[in-house]
C-alpha cells in the first residue's frame, strides 16, 4: 500500500576482543599480533596482558601499536600466572564476544570469521577449535571430553570431524560469551605461577553445569607453535617437576569434584586415586611405569597423590562452592 513504509531490521553483529597472555616470548607475540591483524573479519581490539618487568614484551607492543591497524590495549597483572594474566585482560576487553588465544599461536585468517559465526545458536555459550602443533599429526573423533567417572579426554590439537558439543575447550583456541567470562572470572584459586594448568576445566565446567553448550569446531583452527617456556609449568612439554604436578592435579581435582554429583564423585576418587593416567599414576600404574622405564616414576604417583589430597581438601573446606550459580542462564 502507497505511503506505507516496512521496517528495516538490523541484525548486530557482535563485537569480539581477543584476549592474550604472554611472558617473554616477543617474536612469537609478533607473529600472533600480525595474524590477529589480518582477519577477514577483524577484532574490535585486541588486549595483551603483559607483566611490568617483561621489557621485551612491552617494547614489542609499544613498536607494532601505530601500524597495527586494530585498536590495541595493555593490561598489566597483579601478580604471576596466567590466571593473574587473563583476569587483568578481561577487566579492559570490551567486545561481546571475548576470544582467548596464546601469544604462540597464529590464527587463521577466517579464525574470527568462524567464531562469531558459530554463536549464532543463542544457546551456545563458548565456541572453539584445533591448535594445529608442529610435531604432532593425526585425527581424533573424541575431543574435550569429561567421562563420568572424571577422566579427562583433551586431543583439542587432534580432532577431526564435524562440529560437536564437547564438556571442555582449549584456552589456545576458544571464544565465550563475555558476560558469561564476567561473571564467571579466571578461577583464583587455581595454584601455580605459569601456565595452571586446568583453568580451561575450571571455567568451562560451570558453563555447562549452567545450561550453556560448548562447540568444538575443527575448521576454527590456528597454528600453535609450541614456544618455549619461562617457567616450572613444563608438564604439557613432556617434563616432569614435582611441584607443578602437585599444582596441576590439586587444579583439575577441585574442578572435578564441584563439578560431579553423588556416585560420579567418589567413583572419580576411587579412580584416581588407585588407577589414574600415565601422567597423572594411581597405585595401580605405578608397578606399569616402573616397569617401562620410568625414572620419575615413583616421584610423579607422589606428587600426584598431593596433589588428590589438597585438591580434595580445598573441595572439602568448602564443599557448596559452585560458580554454577554465578553464570546466567541460556534462554529456553
Amino acid at each position: 500500500m502507497a505511503g506505507i513504509v516496512s521496517p528495516v531490521h538490523t541484525v548486530k553483529v557482535p563485537t569480539v576482543s581477543v584476549l592474550v597472555p604472554t611472558w617473554r616470548r616477543p617474536e612469537a607475540l609478533a607473529r600472533c599480533l600480525r595474524a590477529l591483524a589480518a582477519q577477514s573479519v577483524p577484532p574490535g581490539e585486541i588486549v595483551v596482558a603483559v607483566r611490568a618487568d617483561d621489557h621485551e614484551s612491552g617494547a614489542q607492543l609499544d613498536a607494532f601499536e601505530p601500524s597495527l591497524g586494530v585498536r590495541l590495549v595493555r593490561a598489566t597483572p597483579a601478580g604471576p600466572g596466567v590466571v593473574a594474566a587473563m583476569n587483568a585482560a578481561l577487566a579492559r576487553c570490551s567486545g561481546d564476544i571475548i576470544a582467548l588465544t596464546d601469544d604462540d599461536t597464529e590464527p587463521r585468517a577466517d579464525w574470527i570469521e568462524r567464531l562469531v559465526r558459530a554463536f549464532t545458536d543463542p544457546r551456545v555459550g563458548g565456541v572453539g577449535g584445533r591448535d594445529w602443533q608442529p610435531l604432532e599429526r593425526g585425527d581424533r573423533a573424541d575431543v574435550g571430553r569429561v567421562q563420568w567417572f572424571g577422566r579427562v579426554i583433551g586431543n583439542h590439537h587432534l580432532g577431526a570431524g564435524p562440529a560437536r558439543a564437547v564438556d571442555v575447550l582449549k584456552g589456545a583456541n576458544a571464544a565465550f560469551r563475555a558476560p558469561l567470562l564476567r561473571a564467571l572470572g579466571f578461577d583464583t584459586r587455581l595454584e601455580g605461577a605459569g601456565a595452571q594448568m586446568f583453568w580451561e576445566l575450571a571455567l568451562c565446567l560451570p558453563l555447562r553445569r549452567a545450561g550453556w553448550t560448548l562447540v568444538y569446531d575443527p575448521a576454527i583452527a590456528v597454528e600453535h607453535h609450541i614456544a618455549p617456556r619461562h617457567d616450572d609449568d613444563l608438564r604439557h612439554r613432556g617434563i616432569f617437576v614435582a611441584a607443578p604436578q602437585v599444582q596441576a592435579v590439586h587444579n583439575e581435582t577441585l574442578a572435578l569434584l564441584e563439578h560431579q554429583r553423588g556416585f560420579a564423585r567418589a567413583a572419580f576418587l576411587l579412580w584416581a586415586l588407585l588407577v589414574g593416567t600415565r601422567i597423572e599414576p594411581g597405585l595401580v600404574q605405578l608397578p606399569r611405569l616402573v616397569a617401562r622405564g620410568d625414572d620419575h616414576a615413583v616421584a610423579r604417583w607422589r606428587s600426584t597423590l598431593e596433589g588428590r589430597l589438597r585438591g580434595w581438601r580445598h573441595w572439602r573446606a568448602d564443599p557448596r562452592a559452585d560458580a554454577a550459580s554465578r553464570v546466567p542462564r541460556p534462554a529456553s
